[in-house]
């Protein structure tokens, strides 16, 4: 079953689409964007790329007020499981999740973010993107 996915570039590009092929050990994967109504193939190079979001909808949350960013002293849930995980982007973003597998011998990790009403699923982050990351017990 192919993922919902939205690619974010190194290059502030983003893109949409599906793909069935992705692995965190490949360099390339597929992406099927829709383009005059009609679907195409585009490979795409993980060095290329700042994170890969797993969204639930391509379309998102449109939101109409300012969100308070979630962070691990506001959320609710405190039986949460995976390492905690800040992640800093080279273009300053700064997201938060919990993360089962990060090593820095890979191309990147996946991670989970802790806002369950977030449309982000779970998100690879890629490595050469990240500026910082903070592990909390």
């Amino acid at each position: 079953m192919p993922n919902k996915v939205v690619v974010h570039y190194l290059d502030h590009r983003i893109d949409q689409g599906y793909t069935s092929d992705f692995r965190p050990d490949k360099p390339l994967f597929h992406l099927i964007v829709k383009e005059n109504d009609k679907e195409k193939s585009v490979p795409v190079k993980v060095a290329n790329l700042k994170a890969v979001f797993f969204v639930k909808e391509l379309k998102g949350k449109s939101r109409t007020r300012p969100v308070k960013k979630k962070t691990f002293e506001n959320i609710e849930d405190k039986n949460l499981i995976g390492k905690k995980v800040k992640i800093e982007f080279n273009d300053g973003e700064v997201l938060y999740g919990l993360t089962m597998g990060y090593s820095p011998q890979r191309q990147g990790f996946f991670f989970s973010p802790i806002d369950l009403e977030s449309n982000n699923e779970r998100i690879f982050a890629v490595l050469t993107a990240i500026k910082d990351i903070t592990f909390y017990d």
